[in-house]
Protein backbone atom coordinates (compact mmCIF):
# COMPACT_ATOMS: atom_id res chain seq x y z
CA UNK A 1 0.00 0.00 0.00
CA UNK A 2 2.98 2.16 0.22
CA UNK A 3 3.62 2.61 -3.04
CA UNK A 4 0.24 3.86 -4.05
CA UNK A 5 0.34 6.22 -1.54
CA UNK A 6 3.34 7.62 -2.71
CA UNK A 7 2.25 8.15 -5.99
CA UNK A 8 -0.70 9.88 -4.91
CA UNK A 9 0.96 12.17 -3.00
CA UNK A 10 3.51 12.54 -6.28
CA UNK A 11 0.34 13.28 -8.31
CA UNK A 12 -1.10 16.01 -5.71
CA UNK A 13 2.76 17.58 -5.65
CA UNK A 14 2.99 17.67 -9.44
CA UNK A 15 -0.64 19.11 -9.79
CA UNK A 16 -0.06 22.06 -7.03
CA UNK A 17 3.55 23.20 -8.99
CA UNK A 18 1.79 22.63 -12.44
CA UNK A 19 -1.11 24.98 -10.97
CA UNK A 20 1.53 27.35 -9.16
CA UNK A 21 3.37 27.49 -12.94
CA UNK A 22 0.42 28.03 -14.61
CA UNK A 23 -0.68 30.84 -11.80
CA UNK A 24 3.44 32.14 -12.27
CA UNK A 25 2.75 32.10 -16.19
CA UNK A 26 -0.25 34.37 -16.12
CA UNK A 27 1.22 36.38 -13.70
CA UNK A 28 4.31 37.01 -16.02
CA UNK A 29 2.52 37.66 -19.36
CA UNK A 30 0.72 40.10 -18.12
CA UNK A 31 3.52 41.61 -16.41
CA UNK A 32 4.90 41.34 -19.84
CA UNK A 33 1.51 42.53 -21.94
CA UNK A 34 -0.91 44.45 -20.12
CA UNK A 35 -1.28 47.91 -20.74
CA UNK A 36 1.19 49.52 -17.78
CA UNK A 37 0.55 53.62 -17.98
CA UNK A 38 -0.84 55.40 -14.73
CA UNK A 39 -0.52 58.85 -15.53
CA UNK A 40 0.83 59.81 -19.17
CA UNK A 41 3.47 62.08 -19.58
CA UNK A 42 7.64 62.04 -20.46
CA UNK A 43 10.47 61.54 -18.74
CA UNK A 44 14.02 63.48 -19.25
CA UNK A 45 16.94 60.74 -18.79
CA UNK A 46 19.89 62.50 -18.79
CA UNK A 47 23.53 61.01 -19.68
CA UNK A 48 24.98 58.26 -17.53
CA UNK A 49 21.99 57.49 -15.60
CA UNK A 50 21.46 55.06 -13.41
CA UNK A 51 18.37 52.88 -13.36
CA UNK A 52 17.63 54.21 -10.36
CA UNK A 53 17.51 57.17 -11.39
CA UNK A 54 15.03 56.19 -14.23
CA UNK A 55 12.50 54.89 -12.13
CA UNK A 56 12.60 57.67 -9.58
CA UNK A 57 11.85 59.78 -12.53
CA UNK A 58 9.25 57.72 -13.53
CA UNK A 59 8.27 57.72 -9.63
CA UNK A 60 8.08 61.76 -9.48
CA UNK A 61 5.67 61.93 -12.70
CA UNK A 62 3.15 59.30 -11.39
CA UNK A 63 3.88 57.27 -14.78
CA UNK A 64 3.74 53.87 -14.24
CA UNK A 65 1.21 51.35 -12.49
CA UNK A 66 3.28 48.24 -12.04
CA UNK A 67 6.56 48.92 -10.94
CA UNK A 68 7.04 45.36 -10.17
CA UNK A 69 5.67 44.25 -13.69
CA UNK A 70 8.37 46.85 -15.17
CA UNK A 71 11.34 45.71 -12.91
CA UNK A 72 10.92 42.17 -14.06
CA UNK A 73 10.46 42.95 -17.07
CA UNK A 74 13.88 46.05 -17.43
CA UNK A 75 16.23 42.87 -15.73
CA UNK A 76 15.41 40.24 -18.28
CA UNK A 77 15.73 42.49 -21.08
CA UNK A 78 19.00 43.63 -19.37
CA UNK A 79 17.64 47.37 -19.76
CA UNK A 80 20.33 48.78 -16.44
CA UNK A 81 23.46 47.86 -19.85
CA UNK A 82 21.22 49.93 -21.78
CA UNK A 83 20.13 53.39 -20.75
CA UNK A 84 19.51 56.05 -23.41
CA UNK A 85 19.48 59.51 -22.74
CA UNK A 86 16.81 61.68 -24.26
CA UNK A 87 13.19 62.93 -23.78
CA UNK A 88 10.53 59.91 -23.91
CA UNK A 89 6.85 60.18 -24.26
CA UNK A 90 5.08 57.52 -22.40
CA UNK A 91 1.50 57.42 -23.71
CA UNK A 92 -1.60 55.38 -22.68
CA UNK A 93 -2.02 52.09 -23.65
CA UNK A 94 1.97 51.21 -23.93
CA UNK A 95 2.28 47.58 -22.19
CA UNK A 96 5.55 47.21 -20.16
CA UNK A 97 7.50 45.32 -22.76
CA UNK A 98 6.94 48.37 -25.36
CA UNK A 99 8.30 50.94 -22.44
CA UNK A 100 10.74 48.63 -21.83
CA UNK A 101 12.10 48.34 -25.82
CA UNK A 102 11.63 52.16 -26.13
CA UNK A 103 13.54 53.01 -23.10
CA UNK A 104 16.42 50.59 -24.39
CA UNK A 105 16.40 51.41 -27.91
CA UNK A 106 16.63 55.22 -27.56
CA UNK A 107 13.14 55.71 -29.15
CA UNK A 108 12.76 59.26 -28.51
CA UNK A 109 10.41 62.11 -28.49
CA UNK A 110 11.27 64.85 -30.70
CA UNK A 111 10.68 68.02 -28.84
CA UNK A 112 10.00 71.61 -30.81
CA UNK A 113 12.53 74.45 -29.47
CA UNK A 114 10.84 77.59 -30.35
CA UNK A 115 12.51 80.59 -29.43
CA UNK A 116 11.33 84.59 -30.41
CA UNK A 117 11.44 87.81 -28.99
CA UNK A 118 14.55 87.74 -27.70
CA UNK A 119 17.90 90.53 -27.85
CA UNK A 120 20.82 89.01 -26.44
CA UNK A 121 22.93 86.26 -27.18
CA UNK A 122 22.40 84.83 -23.61
CA UNK A 123 18.81 85.06 -23.67
CA UNK A 124 19.27 82.45 -26.83
CA UNK A 125 21.23 80.51 -24.68
CA UNK A 126 19.25 80.35 -21.68
CA UNK A 127 15.51 79.82 -23.72
CA UNK A 128 17.47 77.16 -25.80
CA UNK A 129 19.01 75.18 -23.04
CA UNK A 130 15.32 74.35 -21.77
CA UNK A 131 14.84 72.20 -24.97
CA UNK A 132 18.49 70.34 -25.51
CA UNK A 133 20.63 68.98 -23.23
CA UNK A 134 23.54 71.28 -23.16
CA UNK A 135 23.25 73.90 -20.37
CA UNK A 136 22.90 77.50 -21.25
CA UNK A 137 26.76 77.97 -20.22
CA UNK A 138 27.98 75.32 -22.70
CA UNK A 139 25.54 76.89 -25.38
CA UNK A 140 27.41 80.35 -23.65
CA UNK A 141 31.15 78.92 -24.67
CA UNK A 142 30.23 77.94 -28.39
CA UNK A 143 28.00 81.69 -29.00
CA UNK A 144 31.36 83.16 -27.77
CA UNK A 145 34.25 82.19 -29.55
CA UNK A 146 35.53 83.56 -32.25
CA UNK A 147 36.28 80.39 -33.94
CA UNK A 148 32.76 79.41 -34.13
CA UNK A 149 31.89 82.86 -35.77
CA UNK A 150 34.84 82.41 -38.46
CA UNK A 151 33.75 78.72 -38.95
CA UNK A 152 30.10 80.06 -40.05
CA UNK A 153 31.21 83.25 -42.15
CA UNK A 154 30.08 85.87 -39.12
CA UNK A 155 31.58 87.88 -36.57
CA UNK A 156 30.57 88.70 -33.00
CA UNK A 157 28.52 91.32 -34.23
CA UNK A 158 26.52 89.55 -36.76
CA UNK A 159 26.24 86.39 -35.47
CA UNK A 160 22.53 86.79 -34.15
CA UNK A 161 21.81 86.58 -38.18
CA UNK A 162 22.36 82.61 -38.05
CA UNK A 163 19.47 82.51 -35.84
CA UNK A 164 16.14 83.17 -37.37
CA UNK A 165 13.30 82.78 -34.42
CA UNK A 166 11.04 80.36 -35.40
CA UNK A 167 10.14 76.70 -34.22
CA UNK A 168 12.56 73.83 -34.78
CA UNK A 169 12.15 69.57 -34.04
CA UNK A 170 15.15 68.66 -32.12
CA UNK A 171 15.95 65.85 -30.34
CA UNK A 172 17.00 66.30 -26.33
CA UNK A 173 20.16 64.81 -26.79
CA UNK A 174 21.12 67.17 -29.55
CA UNK A 175 24.80 68.50 -28.73
CA UNK A 176 25.64 72.42 -29.09
CA UNK A 177 27.44 71.49 -32.14
CA UNK A 178 24.72 69.79 -33.83
CA UNK A 179 22.44 73.02 -32.54
CA UNK A 180 24.78 75.26 -34.14
CA UNK A 181 24.86 73.29 -37.85
CA UNK A 182 21.24 73.20 -38.27
CA UNK A 183 20.91 76.63 -37.30
CA UNK A 184 22.90 77.20 -39.97
CA UNK A 185 21.37 75.21 -42.60
CA UNK A 186 18.30 76.63 -41.50
CA UNK A 187 20.36 80.33 -42.04
CA UNK A 188 21.14 79.38 -45.71
CA UNK A 189 17.85 77.62 -46.62
CA UNK A 190 16.10 81.07 -45.75
CA UNK A 191 18.07 83.26 -47.45
CA UNK A 192 17.62 81.36 -51.19
CA UNK A 193 18.16 83.06 -54.14
CA UNK A 194 14.94 84.98 -54.47
CA UNK A 195 15.46 86.76 -50.92
CA UNK A 196 19.52 87.46 -51.61
CA UNK A 197 18.70 89.20 -54.90
CA UNK A 198 16.13 91.65 -53.31
CA UNK A 199 18.94 92.38 -50.58
CA UNK A 200 21.17 93.12 -53.62
CA UNK A 201 18.25 95.09 -55.13
CA UNK A 202 18.09 97.19 -51.87
CA UNK A 203 21.90 98.05 -51.84
CA UNK A 204 22.50 95.20 -48.72
CA UNK A 205 23.45 92.11 -47.43
CA UNK A 206 21.81 89.47 -45.56
CA UNK A 207 23.05 90.40 -42.42
CA UNK A 208 22.57 94.31 -43.26
CA UNK A 209 18.86 93.52 -44.08
CA UNK A 210 18.68 91.69 -41.04
CA UNK A 211 20.16 94.63 -39.11
CA UNK A 212 17.82 96.70 -40.73
CA UNK A 213 14.97 94.32 -39.57
CA UNK A 214 15.72 94.19 -35.83
CA UNK A 215 15.59 97.77 -35.64
CA UNK A 216 12.01 97.62 -37.37
CA UNK A 217 11.15 95.22 -34.86
CA UNK A 218 11.99 97.12 -32.00
CA UNK A 219 9.49 99.79 -33.09
CA UNK A 220 6.84 98.13 -33.80
CA UNK A 221 5.02 94.94 -33.23
CA UNK A 222 2.38 95.75 -36.03
CA UNK A 223 2.48 93.59 -39.22
CA UNK A 224 0.64 96.40 -41.25
CA UNK A 225 3.03 99.18 -40.04
CA UNK A 226 6.64 97.05 -40.19
CA UNK A 227 7.11 97.79 -44.02
CA UNK A 228 6.40 101.32 -44.15
CA UNK A 229 8.99 102.24 -40.89
CA UNK A 230 11.30 99.39 -43.41
CA UNK A 231 11.11 102.20 -45.78
CA UNK A 232 11.33 104.90 -43.88
CA UNK A 233 15.23 103.32 -42.71
CA UNK A 234 15.72 102.60 -46.12
CA UNK A 235 15.22 106.29 -47.23
CA UNK A 236 17.75 107.44 -44.24
CA UNK A 237 20.62 105.24 -45.32
CA UNK A 238 20.08 105.78 -49.26
CA UNK A 239 19.95 109.62 -48.19
CA UNK A 240 23.29 109.27 -45.90
CA UNK A 241 21.26 110.36 -42.93
CA UNK A 242 21.94 109.48 -39.55
CA UNK A 243 19.19 106.58 -38.62
CA UNK A 244 18.61 108.03 -34.89
CA UNK A 245 16.50 104.91 -34.26
CA UNK A 246 15.98 105.13 -30.08
CA UNK A 247 16.19 101.41 -29.71
CA UNK A 248 19.85 101.03 -31.17
CA UNK A 249 20.72 102.89 -27.98
CA UNK A 250 18.22 101.13 -25.35
CA UNK A 251 20.84 97.88 -26.97
CA UNK A 252 24.03 99.99 -26.51
CA UNK A 253 23.31 100.71 -22.96
CA UNK A 254 22.04 97.40 -22.44
CA UNK A 255 18.54 99.31 -21.37
CA UNK A 256 14.72 98.03 -23.27
CA UNK A 257 13.13 99.25 -20.37
CA UNK A 258 13.64 102.88 -20.62
CA UNK A 259 10.89 104.87 -22.06
CA UNK A 260 11.60 108.41 -22.72
CA UNK A 261 15.52 108.19 -25.08
CA UNK A 262 16.96 111.59 -23.30
CA UNK A 263 20.21 113.52 -23.86
CA UNK A 264 21.74 111.56 -20.87
CA UNK A 265 21.66 108.13 -22.92
CA UNK A 266 21.96 110.00 -26.35
CA UNK A 267 25.70 110.33 -25.17
CA UNK A 268 26.96 107.26 -24.80
CA UNK A 269 29.80 106.18 -27.23
CA UNK A 270 29.13 103.15 -29.04
CA UNK A 271 28.85 101.91 -32.41
CA UNK A 272 25.08 101.25 -32.30
CA UNK A 273 24.54 104.96 -31.07
CA UNK A 274 22.85 105.82 -34.39
CA UNK A 275 22.54 109.50 -33.27
CA UNK A 276 26.28 109.27 -32.89
CA UNK A 277 27.20 107.26 -35.47
CA UNK A 278 25.67 107.17 -38.99
CA UNK A 279 25.07 104.03 -40.82
CA UNK A 280 23.92 100.22 -39.48
CA UNK A 281 24.95 99.61 -36.50
CA UNK A 282 28.02 96.75 -36.45
CA UNK A 283 24.93 94.18 -36.54
CA UNK A 284 21.28 93.35 -35.36
CA UNK A 285 20.25 94.33 -31.64
CA UNK A 286 17.90 91.63 -31.75
CA UNK A 287 16.94 88.08 -33.08
CA UNK A 288 14.76 89.57 -36.06
CA UNK A 289 11.46 87.46 -36.81
CA UNK A 290 10.74 86.42 -40.65
CA UNK A 291 7.90 89.03 -40.67
CA UNK A 292 10.56 91.47 -39.69
CA UNK A 293 12.63 90.63 -42.17
CA UNK A 294 10.20 90.20 -45.24
CA UNK A 295 8.95 94.05 -43.84
CA UNK A 296 12.68 95.19 -45.01
CA UNK A 297 12.67 92.72 -48.35
CA UNK A 298 9.03 94.27 -49.31
CA UNK A 299 9.28 97.70 -47.53
CA UNK A 300 6.75 100.46 -48.57
CA UNK A 301 7.73 102.81 -51.33
CA UNK A 302 7.14 105.92 -48.80
CA UNK A 303 8.53 109.70 -48.67
CA UNK A 304 8.83 109.59 -44.88
CA UNK A 305 12.05 109.87 -43.24
CA UNK A 306 10.41 110.87 -39.52
CA UNK A 307 8.55 108.86 -37.14
CA UNK A 308 7.21 109.35 -34.14
CA UNK A 309 5.37 107.14 -31.58
CA UNK A 310 1.17 108.13 -31.85
CA UNK A 311 0.19 109.92 -28.46
CA UNK A 312 -2.82 107.20 -28.04
CA UNK A 313 -0.39 104.72 -27.28
CA UNK A 314 -1.83 102.21 -29.61
CA UNK A 315 1.33 101.21 -31.21
CA UNK A 316 1.20 102.86 -34.50
CA UNK A 317 3.24 105.85 -35.34
CA UNK A 318 3.14 109.31 -36.87
CA UNK A 319 5.00 109.52 -39.97
CA UNK A 320 6.66 112.94 -41.59
CA UNK A 321 8.91 113.97 -44.65
CA UNK A 322 10.27 117.30 -42.70
CA UNK A 323 11.31 117.82 -39.26
CA UNK A 324 8.66 120.61 -38.69
CA UNK A 325 6.10 117.66 -38.82
CA UNK A 326 8.23 115.84 -37.00
CA UNK A 327 8.36 117.87 -34.06
CA UNK A 328 5.15 118.64 -34.28
CA UNK A 329 4.18 114.72 -33.30
CA UNK A 330 6.87 114.70 -31.20
CA UNK A 331 5.12 117.58 -28.62
CA UNK A 332 1.90 115.71 -28.71
CA UNK A 333 3.74 112.30 -28.03
CA UNK A 334 6.04 114.14 -25.28
CA UNK A 335 2.39 115.67 -23.92
CA UNK A 336 1.06 112.24 -23.24
CA UNK A 337 4.40 111.25 -21.46
CA UNK A 338 3.70 113.80 -19.32
CA UNK A 339 -0.07 113.55 -19.04
CA UNK A 340 1.10 109.95 -17.72
CA UNK A 341 4.07 110.93 -15.78
CA UNK A 342 6.15 109.47 -17.55
CA UNK A 343 9.17 110.13 -17.27
CA UNK A 344 12.54 108.16 -17.94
Amino acid sequence: MLFPRLNKWIVILFVVALSAAGVRSYQLYHYIFDANIYNPGSIIIPLNATYEQVIDSLKKHQIIMNYKALDWVAKRKKYAASIKPGKYLLDKGLTTNQIVNMLRSGNQEPVMVTFNNLRFIEELAGAVSKYIQPDSTELMQKFSDPAIYEKYGFNKNTFHCMFIPNSYEFYWTTTSDQFLERMYMEYKRFWNEERTNKAQELGLTPEEVMTVASIVQEESNKRDEKPIIAGLYLNRIKRGIPLQADPTVKYALGNFKIKRVLNIHLAIDSPYNTYKYPGLPPGPINFPEVSSIEAVLHAAKTPYIYMCARQDFSGYHNFSTNLSGHLQNARKYKAALDSLEIFQ
